[in-house]
């Protein structure tokens, strides 16, 4: 995390740039979190995806700050960034403990509170990305107030709150819809059910960083999913 504050000319951090898997730790083996994190940068990540839930806006309760702090130096060493997802109620009361345990993005629930362009403008004077999310059922128009704030939409290709759903196959339209409401200077995430049949489609939609986590961290080898699904997603 940067302690300065960004504003629309900052640049994107290299590890955003480009077409990026992110594997959610929220699928994780948290008995070993450090080596598992070791393993898919090992193998060419560099966005690792960190989920907060508080049993509120989504029924789950899941990690805080303490354990981003135990593992944002060991990203930050390998050249990586932590992008953190808050599915929780107020979360603009909590962007300061996210930063200060070593945040890179932040990202907040459109649906979560009234005021996003305010909370968008908080998390950049916290030197972070400024990063809003949508819900399935939530048109692309909801953030259409937010140009020149944003740093990052993500699209929720499932309801948000459990690792592991069917991927909505509505969800490369919508994509493409935000892709074109938000230009190209907007970083465009996706989370849910990516994997290798999905993640080529997402990325010809428009998004360039796709979340995994089940598809990553439930495989038996999660170095090798993370790698397969990066191929489908570039076509490499």
């Amino acid at each position: 995390m940067s302690d300065q504050p960004r504003n629309a000319e900052t640049p994107v951090p290299d590890a955003f740039q480009g077409i990026r898997i992110a594997p959610s730790i929220l699928s994780a083996d948290f008995g070993r979190l450090g080596a598992q994190v070791a393993e898919v940068m090992d193998a060419g990540a560099r966005v690792i995806h960190f989920d907060v839930m508080d049993g509120q806006f989504v029924p789950p309760i899941t990690i805080g700050p303490l354990v981003l702090a135990g593992i944002a130096d060991q990203v930050h060493e390998a050249g990586g960034v932590v992008d953190v997802h808050l599915m929780i109620e107020n979360p603009d009361r909590q962007f300061e403990d996210f930063a200060k345990a070593g945040a890179d993005s932040i990202i907040f629930h459109e649906e979560a509170t009234p005021h996003a362009h305010r909370c968008c403008h908080a998390i950049r004077e916290l030197g972070c990305l400024a990063g809003v999310a949508i819900n399935p059922g939530t048109p692309v128009e909801a953030v259409s107030g937010l140009e020149g704030m944003v740093d990052e939409i993500l699209v929720m290709t499932v309801n948000p709150g459990w690792g592991g759903q069917p991927f909505i196959e509505t969800s490369p339209d919508k994509v493409r819809r935000m892709r074109s409401l938000a230009g190209e200077d907007v970083l465009i995430e996706v989370d849910g059910g990516i994997g290798t049949r999905t993640a080529g489609t997402m990325a010809e939609s428009g998004a360039t960083l796709m979340v995994a986590g089940s598809a990553i961290f439930g495989s038996a080898d999660p170095a090798r999913a993370y790698e397969e699904i990066h191929a489908a997603a570039t076509g490499s």
